[in-house]
């Protein structure tokens, strides 16, 4: 992996060993935690990442401190801890680990729903105080009963396949996931106000957001069945704990089965005092075998990150579904390229971008703002001093006021799949078009409207030229007197004898007394270097 000695790592909440053994094998670790806020931002600014579980609040002004943080780990799924927007502006990446506590979370989840029909926990207590009060703790069967699941996502998925082997009809609700997708696993997807209506138990695993915060109070309650259980190891906020408690003590929700709340711990909850109600103390996440998970998961991305590469599970960014990630990854790398070299041929200040994704692309609609970004992080990468990334690019575009617009069309020019990126400036205007070939071979295959086969990649020199004799002969002799190897050449024109483009690629960097020389020709109208791959000086 290779010791990383210059980047600085702060683990604040108590991690898997497994997790930090990695991260050592990488780079300076420490592990401070029970930090305070101002104790946290007394420090930060000396660390380049960041790992925390649900104990440490990142902040805006933790952020702000932490002047060299290039990312911040969560080792677990949500992020409501962590101040994602701040980070974002700052152009930090955000990450959790999603998957690591998924199996956890879920067999937490049917512990507490099988054990609020049995009434385990309270049977339990009662016997080890010597009693035997079989009658009082009469319970109901999950057999033939419905499940609302609302959110179904990675762990609502897994419920309701343990669900459907106990014989449990499931429904869901989750704006995101298609009735067919739903159907493959023997779901039915439903509105939210049908299902509330249908369910004989209920639970949540969703993100606690603003739209899902209190989805769960006394409007929705009195919409469902007399008698419903409820069951939230989501995050708390998603339930009205006071509607809630209502409901209970009036008889319209038999019980509940809670493991997170709204303020933790819930000491002072009056849903502690009622026999209906079993808690546990935020334990979804709790065995050994999900904090090695989240804990090897969020190390391997925070090493990934200051390597330089991307984060598996960013949560401030967008992403490609996997599924999706061997087509539209080459794209995204082609478009950060199309990027870097449009900006650098253009002239003034960039105002608008415009990216046109044609062809089967067009398919890909909902993914398409991961390639946009990239495609943004080029243009302003070369132009600006702070560090630009596909977290905060679009952050950055916008407050610099340029606008920026995403057009999908079935029409490609004959090419399977294309891209066109279309920039104004204030003085000009510049398009670049490219594609993905077979195996990952990308080209770009117009330049302001000249049709050309263009490796992207290296130093180029772009002019525009009259279409006569001599004149890239005599360019080429100016390179060639000056040790510049030529590469690979294009030419493109749309009627003999008027403006035609020349694009050079070459095997070093062009110094600007050269490009002085070849613009000062007869025939040169414009002529620009642009580097295309690596850091721009």
């Amino acid at each position: 992996m290779g010791f990383m000695a210059n980047f600085r790592v702060l683990v604040s909440d108590p991690l898997a060993e497994e997790g930090l053994e990695i991260l050592r094998k990488a780079c300076d670790v420490e592990v401070k935690t029970d930090l305070s806020e101002d104790g946290l931002c007394s420090i930060i600014g000396e660390y380049d990442a960041l790992l925390v579980r649900s104990g440490t609040e990142v902040t805006a002004k933790v952020i702000d401190a932490g002047i060299r943080l290039k990312f911040i780990g969560r080792a677990g799924a949500g992020v409501d801890n962590i101040d994602t927007d701040a980070a974002t502006r700052c152009g930090i990446i955000v990450a959790n680990a999603p998957e690591g506590n998924t199996l956890a979370a879920t067999e937490h989840t049917m512990a507490m729903m099988l054990s609020l029909a049995r009434n385990i926990p309270q049977a339990t207590a009662s016997l080890k105080k010597k009693e035997w009060k079989r009658s009082k703790f009469m319970g109901f069967e999950l057999n033939d009963k419905t499940l609302g699941i609302v959110g179904f996502g990675r762990i609502g998925r897994e419920v309701a396949k343990r669900a459907l082997a106990l014989d449990m009809r499931c429904v869901a609700y989750d704006p995101f996931i298609t009735k067919e997708r739903a159907a493959q696993l023997g779901v039915e997807m439903m509105s939210l106000e049908d299902l509330f209506r249908v369910a004989d138990v209920i639970t949540v695993h969703t993100p606690l957001i603003k739209e899902t915060k209190h989805v769960i109070n006394a409007k929705s309650i009195a919409t469902m069945k007399d008698g419903v259980r409820i069951i939230n190891c989501a995050r708390g906020g998603i339930i009205d704990e006071k509607a809630l408690y209502d409901a209970i003590r009036n008889g319209k929700v038999a019980g509940a089965a809670l493991d997170v709340f709204e303020t933790e711990p819930p000491l002072e909850s009056p849903l502690l005092t009622l026999d209906q109600v079993i808690v546990t103390p935020h334990l979804g996440a709790s065995t050994v075998e999900a904090q090695l998970n989240v804990a090897v998961s969020v190390a391997k991305q925070c090493i990934e990150v200051l390597k330089g590469g991307a984060a598996k599970y960013v949560v401030n960014a967008p992403m490609i579904p996997p599924e999706q990630a061997e087509v539209l990854e080459p794209y995204a790398n082609l478009a950060e390229k199309m990027g870097r070299f449009a900006i650098q041929i253009a002239t003034g200040r960039l105002s608008s971008v415009e990216l046109i994704y044609g062809g089967e692309l067009s398919s890909f609609s909902g993914s398409l703002k991961f390639v946009t970004r990239l495609a943004l992080k080029g243009l302003l990468d070369p132009i600006l001093q702070q560090p630009v990334n596909i977290v905060n690019a679009e952050f950055i575009a916008k407050e610099r006021g340029i606008s920026i617009s995403e057009t999908v069309t079935q029409e490609s020019s004959g090419f399977k799949n294309l891209i066109t990126l279309r920039i104004r400036t204030d003085t000009a205007e510049e398009s670049v078009s490219g594609t993905v070939f077979f195996k990952g071979r990308s080209r770009i295959v117009a330049v302001g409207g000249y049709t050309m086969d263009m490796i992207p990649e290296g130093y180029v020199i772009v002019s525009r030229h009259l279409d006569k004799p001599g004149v890239i002969g005599r360019a080429s002799t100016i390179l060639g007197r000056c040790s510049i190897n030529i590469a690979g050449m294009q030419v493109g024109r749309i009627n003999p004898g008027e403006e035609a483009i020349m694009v050079l690629n070459v095997d070093s960097e062009v110094p600007p007394a050269v490009m002085d020389e070849i613009r000062s020709m007869p025939g040169i109208f414009t002529a620009t270097f642009a580097k295309i791959s690596g850091k721009l000086i």
